[in-house]
């Protein structure tokens, strides 16, 4: 199965990236040559998904080796970029991967070989990808999905977490159609999702968030799938704000609720969701979008860019590693140990 569009490309000295914020009105490429623009673009969400923000910190270390190969520097890019948006681990990790490899190396070599590190990282998380699209087909049941957010190749650079679930199972005849949440106040579901589903061919239907309740309690859709951008070790899960309201109406209508992510979402450092640190935005997100203001001057907003799922709600965890089921502690701690074993080879 092959990704619908490329979405990133490493071309020393500069990371390519497709501008999220345009779509799907217009597709075009960014051109990153410095951590300053870097910084921008993941902050504005030019560049996002927490699969593929491990990759951008990763060429983050790169673009910085460019300019000085010294330990200070390569250590200080590292924890910089991985500062920039405090809630998708991937960012964090990407870049101190990155760093960890290059630093043994004479610092002539470090350019060089964070590129090269780039290049596998992209095709290791393809692969990864695919592997959780084979693992989700063993679980998912047959019907309709609802997802929310994107989760497709503008989060991982292959074919998707929870999206590449939902490609594997269209594929394979298990459902017919797609349901989206528009996913305000950005509207990723609206803009990135359905744009990847058109794409793939995938008969989608778009929903306001406020009625993805009604829809899970209705009986249309067999299950909602999810990706995450931290997992704590007992499965309670960090993913866009308003994946928990999803996963409580799935559990009140009996509905299973999936979770699609690589295993180096899990967050060793966090042994619940309190200790998940979660990115609150600007109030100048909500009540309009891109210039339109449909709310009044001096309005407040609580503009949180994620919740957290307990891991309760959670019927299973669909990882490249395999399945995790409840409780979570021992097993997402084993495939987590497992695949950092083999980071970076």
């Amino acid at each position: 199965m092959r990704a619908p569009v490329a979405v990133v490309a490493f071309e020393r000295p500069t990371l390519r990236v497709l501008d999220q914020t345009l779509l799907p009105q217009e597709e075009h490429w960014l051109e990153i040559g410095d951590l300053e623009t870097l910084e921008e673009a993941i902050r504005s969400l030019r560049v996002r998904g927490a699969p593929l923000l491990g990759l951008c910190g990763a060429a983050g270390v790169a673009i910085a080796a460019e300019r000085d190969p010294g330990d200070a520097a390569i250590r200080e890019a590292a924890a910089r970029i991985g500062r920039v948006r405090p809630t998708a681990v991937e960012l964090a990790t990407g870049a101190a991967a990155c760093a960890a490899a290059v630093l043994g190396r004479a610092p002539e070599e470090r350019a060089a070989a964070a590129w090269t590190f780039c290049a596998e990282y992209l095709a290791r998380r393809q692969a990864e990808d695919e592997a959780i699209a084979r693992n989700g087909l063993a679980v998912l049941p047959p019907g309709d999905v609802l997802t929310h957010c994107n989760t497709g190749t503008l989060a991982t650079g292959g074919i998707g977490t929870a999206l590449g679930v939902i490609r594997a199972a269209f594929a394979a005849g298990r459902l017919a159609r797609c349901y989206v949440t528009e996913t305000r106040p950005l509207l990723q579901g609206a803009r990135l999702t359905t744009w990847e589903l058109v794409k793939s061919g995938i008969p989608a239907v778009l929903l306001p968030d406020t009625a993805a309740a009604a829809l899970i309690t209705s009986g249309r859709v067999s299950a909602v799938v999810t990706g995450a951008d931290r997992i704590a070790l007992n499965g309670d899960t960090a993913n866009k704000v308003g994946t928990l309201g999803l996963a409580l109406a799935a559990a009140h209508a009996g509905v299973p609720f999936f979770i699609a992510a690589p295993v180096s979402t899990v967050d060793p450092g966090c042994a619940d969701g309190s200790a998940i640190p979660i990115e609150f935005r600007s109030a100048e997100e909500v009540g309009g979008f891109r210039g339109q203001r449909w709310s009044p001057g001096g309005i407040e907003a609580w503009n949180p860019a994620f919740d957290v799922t307990p891991g309760g709600l959670i019927a299973a965890i669909i990882t490249e590693r395999g399945i995790a089921r409840p409780p979570y502690g021992p097993g997402l701690r084993a495939l987590f140990e497992h695949a950092a074993s083999g980071f970076g080879t």
